[in-house]
C-alpha cells in the first residue's frame, strides 16, 4: 500500500531549517520509514502554505502509516499533516467494479 503524506513546516521548524540550510529532512523520513519497516518512495519539498514536505512510502501494514504520522506530528515541527491511501490503477479497477456490482442494492434516504 502506498501513501501520500503531506505537511507545513511549523513556524520553529522554518525558523532551524533557515539556521541550518543544509539540513536533510529526505535522510531524516528515510530513518523513518527503515525503522518502521516501511519503503520511502518519494520527498519533496513543498511550498503551498508555507514550507513543507511530501512523502511517498510503502508499506504492507495498515497500521504502520498513522503510527508514522503520529510520531513525525509528536516532535512539533509539523502542522496542517493529511495522510492520504494511494491507489493503484488496478485497485481503482476493483473498486469500480465492486461498486457496479452493489449499485442496485443501495437506496437512498426516503426511497
Amino acid at each position: 500500500m502506498h501513501y501520500c503524506l503531506t505537511a507545513d513546516y511549523a513556524p520553529q521548524a522554518v525558523s532551524a531549517l533557515r539556521s541550518n540550510p543544509n539540513t536533510n529532512r529526505r535522510d531524516a523520513a528515510q530513518q523513518v520509514c527503515d525503522a518502521a519497516g516501511a519503503k520511502l518512495v518519494a520527498w519533496f519539498g513543498r511550498t503551498a502554505n508555507g514550507p513543507g514536505a511530501m512523502v511517498i512510502f510503502e508499506t504492507n501494514d495498515s497500521a504502520v502509516a498513522p503510527a508514522m504520522v503520529s510520531v513525525a506530528v509528536s516532535s512539533g515541527i509539523l502542522q496542517n499533516v493529511r495522510l492520504e491511501r494511494l491507489l493503484t490503477q488496478d485497485e481503482i479497477i476493483n473498486i469500480r467494479e465492486n461498486a457496479q456490482k452493489i449499485a442496485g442494492v443501495y437506496k437512498g434516504p426516503g426511497q
